[in-house]
């Protein structure tokens, strides 16, 4: 098999999972050592799966003989990817201070701590009032029972999507992320909360060791590798989280709206994605 064409340099040893050319050499040179097991398993599901569909569906789908193979080679891979760094990507809606302190500063877990920070903030700048900071916070969905699952957490995407995506769309389109908009349904507010600052996308290197989604990487390269082999099957893209703060080297890029790269995201940028899609 011909060796694929080197990995950007700008990537410096960071891992786009959609990328087999961002691949180090050791990623790939175990996936190669599966390259033919990768293959079989791929080829079978598919087969599997085209026979299924013409089938009166009255049986359940047969066991992929390959299965228990790609089990293996997934949590080999698993314990590679957590000892390495992806580019990730985060959409938010950001004022331009916000946007420098990130710059700056890095990003950080959500708590309900810096949740009222960024309410006060705004209250400071003349933004709005004490009163709607404090509406906000009350009816924040990190005051309920899904605190536990978003408290202490920084979440992303693992492929960049295009800014009119639905699954971003309404993240680039309200100020505060979820903490302010999810469960709003004052009408003025909801507005208010549209007025505040641009829509911004993050790329970010994410060291999987601050996460729980090696798992989810692995399958994901996986997945891009087989399909240099030939293989007809879906890329994995997975949301993911760091646990602990992300420092300002952790930022690769702050793109706002008006800037020729957020316009053009998962369009034309970054380079080898393109209208969504990785590219072979």
């Amino acid at each position: 098999m011909a060796a694929p064409p080197a990995p950007s340099p700008a990537h410096n040893g960071i891992i786009d999972v959609w990328d087999v050319r961002t691949f180090d050499e050791v990623l790939r040179a175990d996936l190669d050592a599966d390259a033919d097991l990768i293959r079989n398993y791929l080829l079978t599901s598919h087969r599997l799966w085209e026979e299924r569909q013409a089938s009166d569906h009255t049986t359940s789908l047969p066991d992929n003989p390959y299965a228990g193979g790609i089990q293996a080679v997934k949590e080999h891979i698993m314990r590679l990817m957590g000892t390495r760094t992806i580019r990730a990507w985060h959409y938010t809606r950001l004022t331009d201070a916000e946007a420098d302190f990130v710059r700056k500063n890095g990003v950080y877990p959500s708590s309900l701590d810096n949740i009222r920070s960024r309410f006060s903030a705004q209250v400071a700048a003349g933004v709005f009032t004490q009163d709607i900071a404090d509406r906000l916070f009350a009816d924040s969905p990190y005051q309920s029972d899904q605190r536990g699952a978003r408290v202490g957490k920084f979440w992303m995407v693992s492929q960049p999507a295009e800014v009119e995506d639905g699954g971003v769309n309404l993240l680039l389109q309200s100020w505060g992320g979820e903490a302010a908009y999810f469960w709003q349904r004052d009408p003025e507010l909801q507005e208010l909360l549209k007025q505040i600052g641009r829509p911004r996308v993050l790329e970010i290197a994410m060291p999987l060791a601050q996460s729980r989604h090696a798992y989810s990487a692995a399958e994901a390269v996986v997945a891009t590798y087989g399909r240099t082999l030939g293989c007809r099957n879906e890329e994995h893209a997975f949301d993911l989280y760091s646990l602990q703060p992300l420092g300002p080297a952790h930022i690769l890029a702050l793109h706002s709206r008006g800037d020729l790269n957020f316009e053009a995201m998962a369009r034309s940028y970054p380079a080898g994605f393109l209208n969504g899609r990785p590219q072979k």
